[in-house]
């Protein structure tokens, strides 16, 4: 790996949980490339892999939740990080948000969002989505991408 690589994780970052939902199923993943795009309308964005399960239900359903996750919350943060489980939803409480996209009870904040647009960006989607409800659950100070060390393996997914 070159070493900017490795100074790519001082870009300050949080780690979410993002839930997506169709008319049919629910479905979640962790995030850490999530940030404000716009005041007026709000709008968030979010970088997705294109081939995982997860972006396929936010294409057809339109809508997501961006939970924000706590310090103490690494084991949810690896939990939805991980692909190929059977029932990912088992773990956490969940409610269905205005926009029907699940809300993970246990973060510190959420963001109700429904999709607006999207743009290719390498091997990524980039999506953005308008907000149309927030609230907070519980106190906390955020998680940061830079405590998690080695935890998503992405050291590896670097082109040498």
């Amino acid at each position: 790996m070159q070493e900017w690589q490795s100074l790519l994780k001082y870009i300050t970052q949080g780690v979410y949980v993002v839930g997506v939902a169709d008319a049919e199923q629910t479905h979640a993943f962790t995030a850490a490339w999530v940030m404000q795009v716009s005041f007026s309308p709000v709008l968030l964005a979010l970088s997705i892999n294109p081939e995982h399960h997860s972006y396929q239900l936010l294409k057809q359903g339109g809508v997501c939740s961006i939970n924000v996750l706590s310090q103490q919350q690494m084991g949810l943060a690896a939990h939805f990080g991980q692909s190929g489980l059977k029932d990912k939803m088992a773990v956490g409480q969940w409610q269905l948000a205005k926009t029907g996209a699940p809300i993970l009870q246990e973060s510190l904040v959420y963001f109700d969002c429904k999709v607006s647009g999207e743009l290719a960006a390498g091997d990524h989607q980039l999506i953005v989505c308008e907000v149309v409800a927030a609230g907070k659950l519980h106190d906390g100070l955020p998680m940061l991408y830079s405590e998690t060390g080695t935890m998503d393996a992405s050291d590896a997914l670097y082109d040498e």
